[in-house]
């Protein structure tokens, strides 16, 4: 897999960074799916975009490790390998968890926290599984936002990319998902009762489980 080359998002963005961010949630939010291939007409056509705005956005996710080229074949959606999926975990575990640990629980963040849990729990009620999913990369993403770093921030939302990407592998998003819905909502409280160290704690345990749920699955898949 390509190396990954995190930047931040800081600056005034072009329409090139603007529709690159666009792929990107994209890939978040369970839109693309690992190993799909690209069609530069029909993805120019729906971002309302020229084709050579296209290929730049396509450079730059490539850059990240989001996209794949192959001479004569076009661009593809990567397929993440589970080497990908522990070194993945491995930074989740150091980038979320100092964050948790070390913010103020009344962090504007919580906020963004609150309503990926009220979110997820609707999603859960309507056994919309790819919703629930997506609730759960924003809840992760404001643990991450907790650190008032857009570096570690941007660097989250490549490795959610990759890790949503890896999760549209596997033929059972509830039991991917649900589990952690009520698991998000506890760290959610711990957080606001001033709990800091102990959630990140168990927000520790809780990604070993998760890593070694998806590794078990996802290993299956591959096989």
């Amino acid at each position: 897999m390509p190396s990954r080359h995190f930047t931040t998002r800081t600056t005034a963005t072009s329409l090139t960074d603007t529709v690159a961010n666009t792929v990107r949630q994209m890939l978040i939010q369970g839109e693309l799916r690992a190993g799909q291939r690209l069609s530069e007409a029909a993805l120019s056509q729906q971002l309302d975009i020229s084709r050579n705005t296209l290929r730049e956005v396509f450079r730059i996710l490539i850059k990240e490790g989001l996209l794949h080229h192959v001479p004569n074949r076009g661009v593809s959606v990567v397929v993440p390998s589970i080497a990908d999926i522990i070194d993945i975990y491995r930074v989740r575990r150091l980038i979320e968890c100092q964050s948790l640990e070390k913010a103020w629980p009344l962090h504007p963040a919580h906020k963004r926290m609150r309503d990926a849990v009220a979110s997820a729990q609707q999603a859960r009620d309507a056994k919309d599984w790819r919703s629930v999913g997506s609730a759960n990369m924003a809840f992760h993403a404001a643990i991450v936002g907790l650190s008032d770093s857009e570096r570690l921030s941007a660097m989250f939302e490549d490795l959610a990319a990759e890790l949503r990407l890896a999760f549209g592998m596997l033929d059972d998003p509830e039991y991917l998902h649900a589990p952690y819905v009520d698991l998000n909502a506890r760290l959610l409280q711990m957080f606001m009762e001033g709990q800091t160290a102990a959630a990140a704690r168990e927000l520790e345990t809780y990604l070993v489980q998760s890593e070694r749920m998806v590794l078990a699955v996802y290993a299956r898949q591959m096989s």
